[in-house]
């Protein structure tokens, strides 16, 4: 396989194998913010999650809605990791796309997991379904990767 198969291919095992993303935001004073949230996602281009509209990220996604994902599991042993890094235009989902996008985000939940519908979702409700829309990914390159390894840990571009 040439090089962004392979890639790929690790990239879209990171993201099914893993259930939280950490998301990067930007606060009013432009200080970065990360928060852990379980995910779901659609085609490895729309990552939803639900939260509520008054936590901090939320904000931030509301006035600034560029953001960055990483994906990842820490439980790696040492120089094994694997990363996905997404950048991504995020929002709420708005109350006439709910039945639509709760059927996608929820078709697929881990046990444990609820499965929302709108109506949980909109009006007086305090949660809200979000959305991220990937822009873009990269790939964490272990230093010593016996096929891409450069010695030093680096990201590369993929497309999924």
């Amino acid at each position: 396989m040439n090089q962004p198969n392979d890639l790929g291919e690790m990239a879209r095992h990171v993201i099914d194998t893993n259930r939280y993303l950490t998301m990067g935001t930007t606060e009013p004073d432009q200080r970065p913010r990360l928060s852990p949230v379980y995910f779901t996602h659609v085609d490895y281009r729309d990552f939803f999650w639900v939260s509520s509209p008054a936590a901090h990220h939320s904000k931030n996604i509301a006035a600034r809605p560029e953001i960055v994902i990483v994906i990842f599991d820490s439980t790696a042993s040492i120089g094994q990791g694997q990363a996905v890094y997404v950048s991504a235009q995020a929002s709420v989902v708005a109350d006439d796309e709910l039945t639509r996008r709760c059927a996608e985000a929820f078709a697929r939940v881990d046990p444990g997991a609820k499965r929302f519908e709108a109506h949980e979702l909109s009006g007086g409700a305090a949660l809200r379904l979000y959305r991220a829309r990937a822009t873009s990914f990269e790939v964490h390159i272990p230093g010593r990767d016996p096929v891409y390894g450069t010695g030093v840990d680096t990201r590369r571009l993929v497309t999924l």
